[in-house]
């Protein structure tokens, strides 16, 4: 039976999960954000899921909104079989009308025998040329999802994987920054400290640096706690 969702609040979801991954940082936090959102977004659903995956079909992030999700799709990475894996390698939605009657994955199919999932819609996400992983969700009954609902989610996933791919993109010039921004701060005290000593004390650069080396090791601190300890001795200055 088709469960359609009318587009605008199909539309409505997507915008609320742009708002929110425009906020995030972290890719993990991202795509538990979205499949909370699918899960929400499509009718009948008990549990969804994301998988992250790289050229290699190897698990980079994945998120479950439900234990039985989880417990699905960490079969499928054991397996190495399932119908999320072969939506990311195919590049195409795969539709599991029932679990006990499918034959694709015997031993995926076999390990479900257990779980309260009949029903299985997965989709790729896909940016540009590249494919990311896939989208997924489990439903408690057979023949819940048809194909009006793999087009529902193909249009969700479409607008998803280009908001991942933004975010997986933007962590590593992210921490890279971080880590510029650290060591600019720390050279900026050290020099600081390194200007007062040859100010107070008459140093040559070279010596202002041996005086505060030798702080270190007397005091047991680290350069950048005397550094910081020589600028709040200052008087009328702050760190």
């Amino acid at each position: 039976m088709s469960k359609q969702l009318p587009l605008d609040e199909l539309s409505s979801v997507i915008a609320r999960v742009k708002g929110l991954l425009l906020t995030e940082e972290k890719v993990d936090r991202a795509v538990q954000l979205l499949a909370a959102a699918a899960k929400q977004a499509i009718p009948g659903t008990l549990g969804a899921g994301i998988s992250l995956l790289d050229t290699q079909g190897r698990r980079t992030s994945s998120a479950a909104t439900d234990k039985i999700v989880e417990r699905a799709d960490t079969a499928q990475y054991e397996l190495g079989q399932g119908p999320c894996l072969t939506a990311w390698a195919s590049e195409a939605t795969i539709l599991v009308e029932d679990v006990q009657t499918e034959t694709r994955w015997p031993e995926w199919c076999a390990a479900m025998k257990d779980l309260p999932i009949r029903s299985v819609l997965s989709t790729p996400l896909t940016a540009g040329k590249e494919s990311l992983g896939a989208l997924k969700i489990y439903a408690a009954q057979p023949g819940i999802y048809d194909g009006e609902t793999s087009r529902l989610l193909q249009l969700f996933a479409g607008p998803a994987a280009t908001l991942l791919a933004n975010v997986q993109s933007s962590e590593t010039p992210r921490r890279i920054s971080n880590s510029l921004e650290t060591a600019l701060y720390s050279r900026d005290t050290v020099a600081r400290a390194t200007g007062i000593l040859m100010e107070r004390h008459g140093l040559s650069s070279d010596d202002a640096m041996q005086e505060l080396l030798s702080r270190v090791r007397t005091d047991r601190t680290t350069l950048l706690e005397e550094c910081s300890r020589i600028i709040a001795a200052i008087p009328g200055r702050r760190g």
